[in-house]
């Protein structure tokens, strides 16, 4: 092995988990937390996939639990690539849906950007993350059924 592997190598053991999928300055420029539950239920929880990157690009300012996003429509449209006035629709429709609550911010010169709350979205996303909790509960309950046997499997003839 060359000198120039075993430094990659090196390197590439000392990487995070996620560094490893994604890359070290990927990670390093940011990530953002995001539950699975609400991806792989967006369909039931009737979100569509813009809504899913309004909710990415609100999730990815939200840093602290009291710190709440507040971006511009604009920022997150350029983002997106759409027209502010689909992420002011569709923010409207989430709200309608009880999903996000907008918290408007006026300052001595004006309006500010809203605030976004996610209340909702917890609180609608909750029972599915209930039901993959127990699913998962169950795999466990029954892989540690299995490794409690005691003895030999009995096997049966099968004509």
């Amino acid at each position: 092995m060359s000198a120039k592997s075993k430094t990659a190598a090196a390197d590439a053991s000392s990487l995070r988990t996620n560094e490893k999928k994604w890359s070290k300055p990927l990670m390093d420029a940011g990530w953002t937390a995001f539950p699975s539950v609400i991806i792989e239920n967006q369909k039931q929880l009737g979100l569509t996939p813009i809504d899913m990157c309004i909710l990415l690009n609100l999730a990815s300012r939200w840093w602290t639990a009291d710190g709440k996003p507040y971006p511009a429509k604009g920022t997150m449209a350029k983002a997106i690539n759409v027209d502010p006035r689909t992420i002011q629709r569709r923010i409207a429709a989430m709200e309608k849906a009880k999903f996000l609550h907008r918290e408007e911010r006026r300052g001595p010169t004006g309006s500010k950007t809203n605030i976004y709350h996610f209340d909702g979205l917890i609180e609608a996303a909750k029972p599915f993350a209930e039901e993959k909790l127990a699913e998962i509960a169950e795999r466990v309950a029954v892989k540690k059924a299995r490794s409690e046997r005691k003895g030999k499997p009995t096997l049966k003839v099968v004509k």
